[in-house]
């Protein structure tokens, strides 16, 4: 779908009534074992994390978006693995970033 505002053509990524497009990324549980919990680049640099995110693919540990190193989106970046899961747990919080939103569990 298009969307034309003020002369500009904008992909939509939206489905019928507002429905999110289905996410294949969401499906199997991890795939990897899990690394130390810890963000090893924020270590290194002396920062500190709000909160620890794991790649499900591959099983890398790094601190979340609202860090200030934000390295689990870095490590997405690199490599493609698009879904990451909290290590909190008490929750079962997954996100893609290939779809830019949270997954059922």
């Amino acid at each position: 779908m298009t969307l034309h505002v003020k002369g500009m053509k904008i992909g939509a990524h939206g489905g019928l009534n507002g429905q999110a497009p289905r996410c294949d990324h969401a499906g199997g549980p991890m795939a990897a074992v899990l690394g130390a919990p810890e963000c090893a680049p924020c270590l290194a640099l002396g920062l500190t994390w709000t909160r620890l995110l794991v790649c499900v693919t591959c099983g890398w540990v790094a601190c979340s978006d609202d860090s200030p190193g934000g390295h689990a989106k870095a490590h997405y970046q690199e490599t493609d693995h698009p879904v990451v899961a909290s290590l909190d747990p008490d929750t079962t919080w997954r996100w893609c970033y290939a779809h830019d939103r949270a997954l059922d569990s």
